[in-house]
């Protein structure tokens, strides 16, 4: 899969940027990561953002990718040199995979360089390219270079664009190359058209795409026919200078497995590489084609981004689960080992009843050594000789533990236990201080207290699973809040004002604050709109659009006088009053003399037409864009209706809410009311 640019890809993004946004000035910059930067350009009535990535890429995006939160230093230093800059020029450094971007002019210029090689680099650098910041500090040794702050950066060392290889040069590369190895990979690090161009030129000349170099025999003989391909590799570089083209992304096919039996694998494409043409060797392969190179690596990038979101929603979203799974299983193995714990002891004290007599003869034993002061090391000896006199009792007793005041006994299991089989010895503690009978009502009492331990422990299980899933389940909501990288919606010119459609379509725009009132009025009052106001403090200026210029309804009048009059100190104090409206002629900056008008405030003249009083009634709605195929059924609904149109749908909708009414009064069986009960 290809991940970086290559310079047939740097020179055509580089002419599509020039050509589109150069003389935009930037608003803003950001950071989506430590190596991933996006540049906000605007110019009136257009936006566009740069993305620039170290190492890997530059392009334009239209979509909205996941910002830092707290911008970077280096983000911060480009804000403040770069914003409000035009960007004048953008260029690569000689045939190096170097981007110089340039902001402003002259002395009071900034370079932004974005290195797009090896693991890169994004230099911010004066007009003298003196170096104010970078992501990475770094030594070129072989040119005895250091790139550091206040150094200057060494654009004179790009590598200068030279002239197609001789025949010479190109035999003595070949003759020189391993052999069986393929001509593309030769040529590669001797040229800059990349190995892809490089196929793609053999194949146009005749020559397979992955033609090898057996000998110096044969790297003389095909040595005139591959710099005739490398004349064509040289055309295609040419056509990158002013790049005005398609762009295609190549696809990959994979067979997806079934999962159900006897159904066909699922064909699955996923994105492999991005070129500004289609070269020969990918014509058979499916791809996408879209309108601009540019275009094109956003898509592809983007989609890569967004598989790499699922997959870390994804691995968070197992570990938040593996994590509840493991609460589940650790609750599981304590139940399991307190019900293990009962068995066991209720299996001990069985097995002491069951030897009750051999329990008790063998405590007496002990106890009349020890009441003898018998030393302890030599009750074990007698024990021991015991046991190979075939003593019975003796052969019960497996360890002494006079130091615990205890000894085991080795007793007939009776009962059963996990790997424990029926009928199979079984080590049990027995107190000498306590009678066989008291021992056995010990572990009697131990099972007890385990029985009431694992009731306990059953009781808080389901308050503590519901906390732990309530956890995991936060966990998963804020995983998903961002997993996809959306594309960014086209903003219209007056989103950024208070607006709305009428009912009969007309757009109403109106002002958030007095720069706004301002900016409305000098810039998009034209001749045939109507500007609506109300003579009330804090009052919103309005301005209908009007690009036909035929006279507005009154509809469209009434309710942009209540927007006028909701938006004033009318809806705090609850006031019910009237707006106005004149033609856009009438309203002017000019005051009178002697007079200042402050901002957003305008002078009248003529006669105001004041309007019905408005209801303090505002909603809001939820707009959304019909596919193609739906347009149709759309067509019409928002017009200028006459009044028998405006009683027929009042008709309409009448008849409609009388049949919903004899639906409901059917069903709860409360009479039945007729049309004739009702007056329109």
């Amino acid at each position: 899969m290809k991940t970086r640019f290559t310079t047939v890809d740097i020179r055509a993004a580089i002419a599509e940027i020039n050509a589109n946004y150069v003389g935009m000035r930037v608003y803003n910059v950001y950071d989506i990561d430590n190596k991933t930067y996006l540049i906000r350009l605007q110019k009136p009535d257009s936006k566009a953002v740069l993305l620039v990535e170290s190492g890997i890429r530059i392009h334009s995006t239209d979509f909205e990718w996941p910002k830092n939160m707290m911008p970077s230093g280096f983000a911060m230093k480009c804000r403040k040199h770069l914003k409000t800059r035009r960007l004048t020029h953008i260029k690569q450094l000689g045939i190096d995979r170097i981007v110089d971007m340039q902001f402003g002019s002259d002395e009071a210029a900034y370079h932004l360089i974005v290195e797009l090689y090896d693991r890169g680099n994004i230099i911010l650098a004066d007009h003298e390219y003196t170096i104010l910041n970078l992501l990475r500090f770094r030594n070129a040794e072989a040119e005895d270079v250091k790139i550091a702050v206040r150094e200057r950066y060494p654009v004179e060392n790009a590598r200068s664009p030279e002239p197609l290889i001789s025949l010479e040069q190109l035999t003595e590369i070949l003759s020189k190359a391993p052999k069986g190895e393929q001509v593309k990979r030769i040529l590669n690090p001797h040229l800059s058209y990349g190995a892809t161009l490089i196929e793609h030129s053999f194949i146009e000349a005749g020559l397979p795409g992955s033609i090898k170099v057996d000998s110096q025999e044969n790297a003389a003989e095909v040595a005139p026919k591959i710099r005739e391909a490398l004349q064509i590799a040289e055309s295609y570089m040419e056509k990158t200078e002013n790049f005005n083209g398609k762009g295609f992304i190549i696809q990959k096919s994979e067979k997806k497995p079934s999962v159900a039996p006897g159904k066909p694998a699922e064909e699955l494409l996923t994105y492999d590489e991005f070129h500004p043409f289609l070269f020969v060797q990918h014509a058979k392969s499916p791809f996408l084609e879209l309108d601009s190179f540019n275009k094109a690596v956003d898509e592809f990038f983007s989609k890569m981004e967004g598989q790499k979101i699922d997959m870390k929603a994804l691995q968070q979203e197992k570990q938040a689960l593996k994590k509840l799974e493991n609460v589940k299983k650790d609750h599981e193995q304590r139940l399991e080992a307190l019900h293990q714990a009962q068995e066991v002891d209720r299996l001990k004290g069985e097995l002491v009843e069951i030897n009750l007599a051999v329990v008790e003869r063998a405590l007496q034993v002990v106890r009349s050594a020890l009441a003898n002061q018998v030393d302890w090391a030599e009750i074990g000896h007698i024990v021991k000789e015991a046991q190979a006199a075939g003593d019975p009792v003796a052969c019960a007793i497996k360890e002494l533990k006079l130091h615990k005041k205890g000894k085991k006994n080795k007793n007939r299991d009776k009962g059963q236990k996990k790997k424990l089989q029926r009928n199979k010895p079984m080590l049990v503690d027995v107190d000498l201080g306590l009678s066989a009978y008291a021992n056995a009502k010990k572990y009697y009492d131990h099972k007890r207290s385990a029985e009431k331990k694992q009731q306990k422990t059953l009781e808080a299980a389901d308050k503590a699973m519901k906390s732990a899933e309530k956890k995991t389940q936060k966990t998963l909501k804020e995983v998903q809040t961002v997993t996809t990288i959306q594309k960014a919606r086209k903003v219209y010119w007056f989103e950024k004002f208070l607006w709305f459609i009428s009912a009969e379509n007309y757009l109403v725009i109106a002002g958030r604050d007095q720069q706004q009132n301002e900016i409305i009025v000098k810039r998009y009052l034209r001749a045939g709109d109507i500007y609506v106001h109300a003579d009330l403090h804090g009052a919103t200026s309005c301005v209908i659009k009007n690009p036909s210029g035929d006279p507005i309804p009154p509809r469209t009048l009434t309710e942009a006088g209540t927007m006028a009059v909701c938006y004033s100190a009318a809806w705090d104090a609850k006031i019910i009053t009237s707006a106005w409206w004149v033609h856009h002629h009438q309203v002017s900056k000019t005051a009178p003399t002697g007079e200042y008008l402050t901002t957003g405030s305008f002078m009248i003249r003529g006669k105001k037409n004041f309007l019905p009083p408005s209801y303090l009634i505002m909603g809001f709605g939820f707009l959304f864009k019909v596919e193609e195929q739906s347009v149709f059924r759309h067509r019409g609904e928002r017009k200028v209706k006459s009044v028998e149109e405006e009683m027929d749908d009042v008709t309409s909708r009448t008849a409609e809410l009388l049949e919903e009414g004899e639906e409901l009064m059917g069903k709860t069986k409360v009479g039945h009311l007729t049309p004739k009960s009702f007056k329109t």
